[in-house]
Formats: structure tokens, C-alpha cells, sequence
């Protein structure tokens, strides 16, 4: 009689588990990046196997197009190509390949600012804030008014908390750039941050370059961001001097009146 229960049991587990799976989200692993083209020509020159690979790159054909940078350094090793090829494995998420690359670029080419700024890029991606900061500071010795970089910067500064250093070079990002965030700002610094508290202040900051800027628009859309993620230390955008313009919009009191509900994880 036990038995019979047993099987009875089993059977009905059974014939249940494709209702449970129907009613289950389910994960599944994206399969490894595959080469699609054919491998670069041997008599192909380097400049056919420059442009060809960045043909496959903006295809985002990533192993053909690092196949075919790989051949072109081969023949004649270039800055252009190293950066090119450190650029692609970023893409493959190879950071420690794509930082060597980089580091082969302005070894070559030490007024290659692009690529020392990608090099802090590739340290950034490993948590390697220190290491990053430096090669930021050179790309902007040699490029003053380009706003990714500072962007960057204080990208990772945030990554210290340092919040002071972080907030100068955003705000430097943001003179030269008032859209710089609008673009990086969900794609960039945020998806390294692993809480909700310190996306939260991350928000908060960037209000405050922006009421510091007299960006209302920006300031208030922001602040919302912050609030929905339950930064704990809004009340302090009552007495920040930052945001004295910004508590005359009278949608600033409409936002603090409505407080929109945190966000859950």
C-alpha cells in the first residue's frame, strides 16, 4: 500500500512539472559570441584588414572584427589598431586583454588621449578606481574640453566615494556637456553600483550639479530618481545652497509634497 503511494505520489509530481514550468520565468545562458565572417586573407594589406574589421565591428561581429585587427597588427603594429582591438574586447567584456591593448597604444603614441582615457575605461570595469583615475588625469592633460572624460573621472571617484573629488569633475563634465548624463548616466557609473542607496546619492549628486547649473528641468527630473530610490539624506536639499534656486519652482514643492514611494529592489 505504501508503495502504490509512493508511485501514485511520483506520478503526480510528474505530471504536474510541465504546469510548473509553464507558470516559471526561466533563465537561460546566452550561448558564447560566434564568428560569423571568413578569416581575414593572408595577402590582405593592413589597411583592407583595418577596414574591414571595423566593418565587423560596427556589426557588432566582435571576434571577427578582433580576428581581423589581430591580423593587421600582425603585419604592421599601429596605436590606431591596439586602441581599435582594446575597444572590441571591452565589447567581449575582456577587460584585462582590452587594458593591455591600451597600454600598447600609448606606449606607441603617448599623445594618444583617446586611449589613455580608454585605458582608464578598461581599470574602471575592474574596480581598479586609483589606477583608472590616473589614466584619466592624462588623457585630460592633453584634452582639456572633451566631457566624456571627466565624465569618466568622476566616474571614478564615485567608485572611492570620494563624493568631493566626484562632484568637480562631474560638474566640469557638465559645462562642457549639459546632456552628458542624460546619455551615460543609466549605462555608465549606475550599473556599477551595487545598492540601491548608493544609486540613490549617485541621483541626488547630479541634481545638484544640475540646480547648481539652473537646470530646473534636469535638477527636478533627477531628484524624483533620487527619491524613488530612498536616498536618506534628501532633507538636506532644504538648506543645501545648491538647490536655494530650486525651491522656488513651485514643482519642486509639488515633487517634495508628493515624495514618490521608493522603489523596491
Amino acid at each position: 500500500m505504501h508503495r502504490c503511494f509512493v508511485f501514485s505520489l511520483a506520478v503526480a509530481v510528474l505530471l504536474a512539472l510541465p504546469n510548473l514550468y509553464a507558470q516559471t520565468e526561466l533563465v537561460q545562458i546566452t550561448p558564447p559570441p560566434l564568428r560569423r565572417a571568413a578569416p581575414p586573407a593572408p595577402n590582405a594589406s593592413v589597411d583592407q584588414l583595418d577596414a574591414r574589421g571595423d566593418e565587423l565591428r560596427g556589426q557588432k561581429a566582435y571576434l571577427d572584427a578582433l580576428d581581423y585587427y589581430r591580423a593587421a597588427l600582425a603585419k604592421k603594429p599601429s596605436p590606431s589598431l591596439y586602441n581599435k582591438a582594446g575597444i572590441t574586447e571591452l565589447e567581449l567584456r575582456r577587460d584585462s586583454e582590452s587594458a593591455k591593448d591600451f597600454g600598447r597604444a600609448v606606449k606607441m603614441d603617448r599623445q594618444f588621449a583617446d586611449a589613455w582615457n580608454n585605458w582608464g575605461v578598461a581599470l574602471y570595469l575592474q574596480q581598479k578606481y586609483g589606477k583608472a583615475i590616473r589614466q584619466y588625469e592624462k588623457a585630460i592633460k592633453l584634452k582639456q574640453d572633451v566631457a566624456s572624460f571627466y565624465n569618466n573621472l568622476g566616474a571614478a571617484y564615485y567608485g572611492k566615494k570620494d563624493w568631493e573629488q566626484a562632484t568637480i569633475a562631474y560638474g566640469r563634465a557638465l559645462q562642457l556637456d549639459p546632456d552628458i548624463f542624460e546619455r551615460t548616466s543609466r549605462t555608465g557609473v549606475t550599473a556599477q553600483l551595487p545598492s540601491p542607496e548608493e544609486r540613490a546619492r549617485f541621483e541626488y549628486l547630479i541634481a545638484k550639479l544640475y540646480a547648481r547649473q539652473g537646470d530646473s528641468d534636469h535638477a527636478l527630473q533627477y531628484l524624483r530618481r533620487a527619491l524613488e530610490e530612498g536616498y536618506p539624506g534628501i532633507e538636506d536639499v532644504y538648506k543645501d545652497a545648491d538647490f536655494e534656486g530650486l525651491r522656488k519652482d513651485t514643482r519642486f514643492a509639488q515633487l517634495m509634497a508628493s515624495r514618490p514611494p521608493a522603489i523596491p529592489e
